[in-house]
């Protein structure tokens, strides 16, 4: 029965998350309830527990890593206040709308500039939310296409960098490639960085972004009353004196030269993602002053926003902290090395398991307790076993991407439906996002067939 504790301590933590308990206490309440248990019962060392203050200050606190983190937040709520989606918004429409699926078109450009601009989920789903689903709607759109676009773009945030998934992701795969060499033999260990991660995240991004297209433009030709034009009068609702070109060129640039100025300096060493992601908060600052967007209260807003956030952030890596601690003393790593060792099929089995499990846990936990439960067990052994650390680490990412669409409990289903009109039914929400889960599970499959799609442009940098 003591053998099985660690596999009781996971489904426990799931079970009272599924009670509507805060995730940050629930996995170190529960884990530390079962550390007591383990000490009154002889089957957990408790000087395993003495190794938590320095896990909350060490990996968490002082890792200048996740320093970019509050400040990606930052720059991403900035950009919301500033109306860039909106602006976006009204030069695609103009570029696309007469043409069929062209809202749908407009909608998953503006969410791939503001995933890249961004890289938050919950503000590019809201936001495109209110701007654009009134407007297709109008213009005749079925329901749960109309919905199953807007989220599906919104997660692009997760892929797309800068990536605050990828940042987390970036930090535990760093630490679960040198515990993999260290247990291998080899004390000179090397390194992933997060720059490593957003340069393998970008060609599956962009094809993401291509079959998402692909299927919109299939759904204009074959459905076309599912995907009609935009309405005239809300094309001239939104010109102005200058021309159409003009229009896009003013919306389009200053994102893309924040992308620019974040992205290219992490993929060209130029600075690490937390000074990069210092530029992009004092970018965003300054799109806000350009468009007169930016006052006291508005920065306060932004602030307290961006506090929120990150705090909320920071409690689950303390928590998940804990929580691996815990389960390692229950010799839980041990555990699942031996069940993966075991399996038939060698390594290719137990990547499948892994990408099932982490599918399957999407659809009750966040990815952030996801990465931080999951990856630090699995993660060192799948890597002993050979696995290149960007490709694991692009595959979790495209996997923990569906983790925001898979009904009951997608994030990115409760975002809109928050924001949608009532005559939109939750059942639309939900066809809606379904052929867009089969295209990321598809990305799943090119990506275990060809890892080149993550390994060459990491390799050419």
């Amino acid at each position: 029965m003591m053998e099985l504790m660690p596999f009781l301590l996971f489904i426990a933590i799931c079970v009272v998350l599924l009670a509507g308990y805060p995730v940050a206490f629930t996995l170190a309440g529960t884990s530390l309830a079962f550390a007591g248990i383990g000490v009154l019962t002889g089957t957990f060392d408790a000087s395993f527990l003495n190794a938590i203050p320095n896990r909350i200050y060490g990996n968490i606190i002082a890792n200048t890593t996740l320093f970019a983190v509050p400040m990606f937040v930052f720059m991403g709520v900035m950009l919301e206040k500033s109306r860039i989606a909106e602006d976006l918004l009204n030069g695609m429409t103009l570029l696309f709308g007469k043409m069929r699926g062209g809202l749908g078109l407009s909608v998953i450009i503006v969410g791939m500039l503001l995933a890249a601009s961004t890289g938050i989920v919950g503000a590019t789903v809201v936001t495109m939310g209110v701007l654009s689903l009134p407007t297709m709607l109008k213009a005749g759109y079925q329901p749960s296409l109309a919905t199953g676009t807007i989220c599906a773009t919104g997660t692009l945030g997760q892929i797309i960098p800068p990536s605050i998934a990828l940042v987390l992701l970036g930090d535990v795969m760093s630490t679960a490639y040198q515990q993999a060499q260290i247990d291998m033999g080899i004390f000179s260990t090397q390194t992933v960085s997060v720059g490593d991660l957003f340069s393998g995240a970008i060609v599956p991004g962009l094809l993401l972004v291509l079959f998402y297209s692909v299927y919109m433009l299939g759904m204009a030709i074959f459905k076309p009353e599912f995907a009609p034009p935009a309405k005239q009068e809300d094309i001239d609702a939104i010109k102005a004196s200058s021309s159409i070109m003009e229009q896009v060129l003013k919306s389009l640039l200053p994102p893309l030269l924040l992308i620019i100025s974040v992205l290219g300096s992490i993929l060209f060493g130029v600075a690490t993602p937390t000074e990069a992601a210092g530029v992009g908060g004092l970018g965003a600052i300054l799109l806000a002053l350009a468009k007169r967007q930016l006052s006291l209260s508005i920065l306060r807003e932004v602030s307290i926003a961006t506090a929120k956030v990150s705090s909320m952030i920071y409690m689950i890596l303390i928590g998940a902290g804990i929580f691996s601690l815990v389960f390692r003393g229950f010799s839980g790593d041990v555990l699942v090395e031996n069940i993966f060792q075991s399996l038939p099929g060698g390594e290719i089995a137990a990547i499948v398991l892994v990408m099932l499990v982490v599918f399957l846990l999407g659809f009750i936990l966040d990815f952030i307790e996801i990465t931080y439960m999951v990856v630090p067990i699995v993660g060192p052994i799948l890597l002993a076993m050979g696995f290149d650390p960007v490709w694991l680490g692009i595959m979790l990412a495209v996997n923990l991407q569906t983790s925001f669409l898979t009904p009951p409990f997608g994030f990115a289903l409760f975002y809109l439906r928050g924001a949608a009109p009532d005559k939109v039914l939750t059942s639309d929400i939900y066809k809606g996002v379904i052929p867009f889960i089969i295209i990321q599970l598809i990305m799943l499959l090119l990506l275990a067939l060809w890892p080149e799609l993550t390994t060459w442009l990491p390799s050419l940098l």
